[in-house]
């Protein structure tokens, strides 16, 4: 819950998504976030560290795609010259794109790999995990996982609704901009 909470290129990600795009269009990408997290759980249960270190350079270009989706997308909210009657513009295209997104940050996202594949068998002997052990590792981490974000991704988004003249609106475009510029350069110079 710790390591969830330190917010983190994800976290920030979110945020400046969910400033933006309001709760309904920000939430799939959340569930991404959380899916990536549960892939690397997986990953580490059933023994795929050696995989992991050993195609680092697939995790590489996962992380460099999401960074540059991140800002590809600061480049939108910058530029988008938002207005009330437009705020929707803002919006991923689909809700797959923004699943997809939070995903490909969550799995590009070092402190996710360091805590999954390094740090989390030195806490929990893996080795000796079972189907229905796994089972209470996925239930625990999904729920850690929502109590953390969605408090983080509403705050954000009731923020959002505070902000309704198009002054506010603009500043709060170009604020979001540079929380997800951040966020790719926080994630493209992590090692």
């Amino acid at each position: 819950a710790v390591a969830v909470a330190v917010p983190g290129p994800g976290i920030v990600a979110m945020v400046a998504r969910g400033l933006g795009s309001g709760f309904r269009s920000t939430l799939p990408f959340t569930i991404g976030i959380a899916l990536g997290d549960l892939v690397y759980l997986t990953a580490a249960v059933l023994g795929l560290a050696f995989i992991a270190k050993t195609f680092g350079l697939a995790f590489m270009a996962i992380k460099y795609a999401g960074a540059a989706y991140l800002l590809y997308l600061a480049y939108k909210f910058w530029t988008s010259g938002v207005g009330i009657d437009n705020v929707s513009a803002q919006r991923a295209e689909t809700p797959f794109t923004g699943f997809l997104s939070g995903l490909m940050i969550t799995l590009g996202n070092p402190k996710v790999m360091v805590f999954y594949l390094a740090l989390l068998p030195a806490i929990v002997d893996l080795s000796t995990v079972t189907f229905a052990n796994y089972l209470v590792l996925v239930a625990l981490t999904a729920l850690i996982l929502f109590a953390i974000l969605l408090p983080y991704l509403a705050l954000a988004t009731r923020t959002r609704a505070l902000l309704q003249t198009p002054s506010a609106i603009k500043r709060m475009s170009r604020v979001a901009s540079c929380f997800l510029g951040g966020a790719a350069v926080a994630i493209a110079v992590r090692v």
